[in-house]
């Protein structure tokens, strides 16, 4: 759904969701009753009653019959598991994310490469194709990109990691918007080494060139952290 076509039920849970964020609000803690909060949001009841409801089934609200409205324990939104909405540094939190990936996507492509059957090999040059097209039409490759890490997870055989696809596709996405979707070469260069080495079967390769991958994207994300702190500094 763009953002063109969001009910004032979307709209309004999005503002709550910011009103949340705003005040800083905890797990478990209150939120105003439905009155203050109609007209902190500008809607009526039975829209603001929609809006709660569609929060309460993404386990971000609860809603205790007497006592109140609350923010949940373990928040997180239906496609952000971890509630990595509710963190306010963002930009630790890319570094983190990347870091993660470091700790776990080399190991993962190289298990790739030790069971990559010639049709799954194929497959996976064809997703780093798709990337690189994308990036020469100048639209977003976020998608693409993910999509081909998770293939990588599936062919490792992990039952575990492909578990971890909405995880590296957060990464991926907010490292992305980041760092403007730089790295055109890198990426393209690193993707071909990553799936020749599975190609081969060669798990050392696939390790290397995946860890070189999530270098070449660590050292964009300080380049580019640099420049933000460079420039509010002159603000």
């Amino acid at each position: 759904m763009t953002p063109s076509h969001k009910s004032l039920a979307d709209t309004t849970a999005e503002g709550i969701i910011k009103y949340i964020i705003d005040n800083k609000l905890k797990e478990g803690a209150q939120l105003p009753n439905e009155t203050t909060l109609s007209s902190l949001m500008g809607v009526g009841r039975s829209t603001l009653r929609e809006a709660i409801r569609a929060l309460v089934s993404r386990n971000i609200l609860t809603v205790q019959q007497g006592s109140g409205i609350y923010v949940c324990h373990n928040t997180g939104v239906a496609d952000d598991p971890l509630g990595f909405t509710f963190i306010e540094n963002k930009e630790k939190l890319v570094a983190d994310l990347l870091e993660f990936r470091m700790m776990i996507e080399p190991r993962v492509a190289a298990l790739a490469a030790s069971k990559a059957t010639p049709d799954q090999a194929e497959e996976l040059l064809h997703l780093a194709k798709r990337v690189a097209e994308c990036y020469d039409l100048g639209k977003s490759h976020s998608e693409a990109d993910a999509i081909f890490h998770a293939k990588i997870a599936e062919i490792s055989g992990n039952v575990i990691v492909p578990q971890l696809e909405p995880l590296i596709m957060h990464a991926i996405d907010m490292l992305i918007d980041i760092t403007h979707s730089e790295l055109k070469e890198e990426t393209i260069k690193t993707h071909k080494a990553i799936v020749n080495a599975i190609q081969k079967n060669d798990p050392i390769a696939a390790q290397d060139a995946m860890t070189l991958h999530l270098i070449y994207n660590r050292d964009r994300l300080r380049k580019a952290n640099e420049i933000s702190s460079l420039n509010n500094s002159h603000q």
